[in-house]
């Protein structure tokens, strides 16, 4: 089976690391279309040729224009113009630059791959949990569709009882006025007559009980059904919703659900229809021992009873509250700023619509008040659920609530055992459903994960590490004294949770060795042994000592500055990131000088990034060098990519060179990062004479330059060998071995930062 058939078969969890692995730059359209033929060509061949590159490039926008002949057949207007989109894409991206196209098609199938035994040896470990979770599904919906079936033979079958009793009572009547008639029937006629009235009779008390019968199965199965939504599908709906939240696989449809309790409840209003109808048909006629008369009773209380639990269970927070301003961050919520939070009832029937007035409460259910902080809920805490407003869900969204603090005069207002960012709190939803025809009378609630109440934006970070540790560790919402004493978590749950903050705010979650290095920061060096060590809830979110600060605001940090300022780089994989710095030499040693990676650094709360090198000395020997890493001060005035195309490394009486040559592994730098550089470079471009007149000013470029005593530079100084020569041709192509070799020839190799010099946290 062809590889991408066999990705599309996979569970959501990879399918989301396959999502992560296409963008804009190589959209994933076209991986669909154009499967089999990209799976047929050698790209790792393709990358390290141009002329090659650049035959295959015309290939594949061959490749779409036949697809867009295909869909211009079939009058798909939208998918045509999507092809012409991205092939002029294509066309703007990689015209110049075949060969970097070709390495991330390359590198595309081969994360593919990984993702693919991944997926496989899961599934082996977990004995087929993947297509296990399928057959419970299809159990489920074939459940629904036997009990849609029952619901028809029972109509129908009522239908013809009603049709043979009604026969039953016209030859019944018939025949006693013919009785009484002067010129009767004979009596042979008679007593045939009544032979044929009592096999009707026999029919029609046998139909009663087979209709009788099949309401009572009827209602087992629904009751199985029903059973098996409450107490199985709906929690694992809210599990996955759980982990959603935190930045999982997004949430599988509600609509799914409703779909599902929808069929049970319009089934049980079917039931209790089909009951009226019996008694209609039991007033009309009776006797002894009639099932209606002794069933009838029973089966209106158990379906009545049977559609309020169902009912009662509907009401559902779809939406967590989440602020507007932050919606990769729900459940925090911030004193005075509005938030929002949407309900769905999972009964979608007409005759509920408008019926359901929704209350929210903050803080209902808590009984221990004492040195808890106490809020009042501002604004529109009641809103009526309509399916006008919602694109046909019986919905209520909450857009404009807010949060105000009670203040207590002359008291802290914070006096319990648990600081703010780690007191839970809780909003309940209350609702009354009332239909006096119906018999209906049910008192429905619904509450929302817990939320984390701050009064300052600088509490968000902390806030979130509680929201993120609670829900990967309980299911039960109401358990809000979670922190008193908070669980461990396992180093096999936090890694994952880890990887997600990553891939909701970007395209890119964090692979094994990234995780590997975060394990030894925060499990020490048996972190491989052990991938299930357990780690307490201080070592994650707090310091040991007023000068250390909390992992995990060290992390929240890393992703401020790649959402600010990285986002595209670590997007397309350019950024190592969390890396040891005995893994760093092990990775650059062997490789071509002026090979550099980029990792963040270890001594930045807010977050910093720096890149190292290799160089060799005048034995041969390997040197290493660092930079200091750039903050987002630095970063908010020069870009990265043009950081490293202007770094400079100088001594004195030397003249400046740029010693970046490659990115990690083998990528030329200009290849690797010549996109991001600043398109208007004009400060890199000689100023003409009459530019120069007009303005009054020379133009100027910021770069980073590196300063080292010329002793030590000539120490080691080494110029480019045979060797390295020859080794450099395994890393560029034909084309670029020149003009980079010369550079290299001349190039003299300083010592920037030695890492005796500056502290392992850089």
């Amino acid at each position: 089976m062809a590889q991408w058939c066999q990705l599309q078969m996979l569970d959501g969890k990879y399918l989301e690391q396959v999502d992560q692995l296409y963008d804009d730059s190589f959209p994933m359209d076209i991986r669909q279309y154009l499967s089999r033929w990209i799976e047929s060509i050698d790209w790792d061949t393709v990358a390290f040729q141009d002329s090659l590159a650049t035959v295959r490039f015309h290939d594949l926008l061959a490749q779409l224009d036949d697809q867009y002949s295909r869909f211009t057949l079939e009058n798909n207007f939208l998918l045509q113009h999507n092809i012409r989109k991205i092939k002029r894409n294509l066309q703007d991206r990689f015209q110049e630059d075949p060969v970097h196209m070709a390495m991330i098609i390359s590198r595309n199938l081969k994360e593919e791959q990984k993702i693919l035994c991944t997926a496989k040896s899961m599934e082996q470990e977990g004995e087929g949990t993947v297509s296990t979770m399928v057959v419970e599904k299809q159990k489920l919906d074939n459940k629904v569709k036997e009990m849609k079936d029952r619901v028809q033979v029972v109509d129908q079958n009522i239908k013809n009882l009603e049709d043979l009793q009604d026969e039953y009572n016209f030859k019944y009547n018939t025949l006693k006025n013919r009785e009484n008639e002067v010129n009767g029937m004979s009596q042979k006629e008679l007593e045939l007559e009544k032979m044929t009235i009592g096999r009707m009779c026999l029919d029609l008390k046998s139909k009663r009980q087979e209709v009788v019968v099949q309401l009572s199965d009827l209602l087992n199965a629904t009751n199985s059904l029903q059973s098996d939504l409450i107490s199985e599908e709906l929690p694992e709906w809210k599990q996955r919703q759980q982990t959603a939240c935190i930045g999982g696989p997004p949430n599988a449809c509600v609509d799914q659900l409703q779909n599902w309790f929808t069929t049970v409840a319009e089934t049980l209003q079917q039931v209790r229809q089909h009951l009226k109808k019996l008694l209609e048909l039991e007033q009309k006629f009776t006797y002894d021992c009639d099932p209606i008369t002794q069933k009838k009773a029973f089966l209106e209380t158990r379906a009545l009873e049977m559609l309020k639990n169902l009912l009662s269970n509907s009401l559902v927070v779809e939406r967590q509250p989440c602020m507007p301003t932050h919606p990769q961050r729900p459940m925090v919520l911030k004193t005075g700023v509005q938030f929002t939070v949407k309900l769905r009832f999972l009964v979608k029937l007409q005759e509920f619509n408008y019926q359901l007035k929704v209350k929210a409460l903050f803080d209902k259910d808590v009984t221990e008040k004492k040195g808890l902080r106490k809020f009042n809920i501002l604004g529109t805490n009641t809103k009526v659920m309509n399916m006008e407003e919602s694109n046909g869900s019986l919905a209520a969204e909450f857009r404009h609530l807010q949060l105000k603090e009670q203040k207590v005069a002359g008291n802290r207002t914070n006096e319990g055992p648990l600081i703010v960012t780690e007191e839970l709190h809780s909003l309940s939803f209350e609702s009354e459903l009332q239909l006096n025809q119906s018999g209906l009378d049910v008192k429905l609630e619904a509450m929302s994960l817990p939320v984390v109440v701050i009064s300052n934006v600088c509490q968000l970070p902390s806030g979130w590490a509680s929201i993120l540790w609670y829900n990967m560790l309980t299911t039960e919402p109401k358990n809000l004294k979670f922190f008193l004493s908070p669980p461990q978590a396992k180093w096999s749950q936090l890694s994952e949770v880890l990887s997600w903050q990553f891939s909701s705010v970007t395209k890119r979650g964090l692979n094994q060795e990234q995780l590997n290095m975060l394990a030894d920061k925060l499990l020490g060096a048996r972190a491989q042994r052990n991938p299930d060590g357990l780690i307490p809830w201080t070592k994650f979110c707090k310091s040991a000592n007023e000068k250390a600060f909390p992992f995990w605001l060290w992390i929240e940090g890393i992703l401020d500055l790649i959402k600010r300022h990285l986002l595209f780089l670590w997007n397309d994989g350019s950024i190592m990131g969390f890396i040891s710095k005995e893994r760093e030499k092990h990775l650059l040693s062997d490789k071509c000088p002026g090979t550099f990676l980029l990792r963040f650094s270890e001594s930045s709360k807010d977050g910093a990034i720096t890149f190292t090198w290799i160089e060799h000395d005048m034995h041969g020997k390997p040197v290493f060098h660092s930079v200091e890493p750039y903050t987002k001060k630095e970063l908010t005035a020069v870009s990265l990519p043009d950081i490293i195309r202007t770094y400079k490394v100088m001594a004195a009486e030397n003249v400046p060179e740029n010693p970046l040559r490659f990115l990690y592994p083998n990528i030329l730098k200009d290849k690797a990062f010549g996109k991001y550089y600043a398109k208007s470079s004009e400060a890199s471009e000689p100023m003409d004479v009459e530019d120069k007149e007009r303005s009054g000013y020379m133009r100027t470029e910021l770069i980073s330059v590196s300063e080292v005593p010329s002793s030590r530079m000539q120490d080691n100084m080494m110029p480019m060998s045979p060797d390295d020569y020859r080794a450099l041709e395994r890393f560029v192509s034909p084309k670029d071995i020149d003009d980079v070799a010369n550079n290299l020839m001349d190039f003299p190799q300083f010592d920037v930062q030695m890492n005796s010099e500056f502290p392992d946290e850089n």
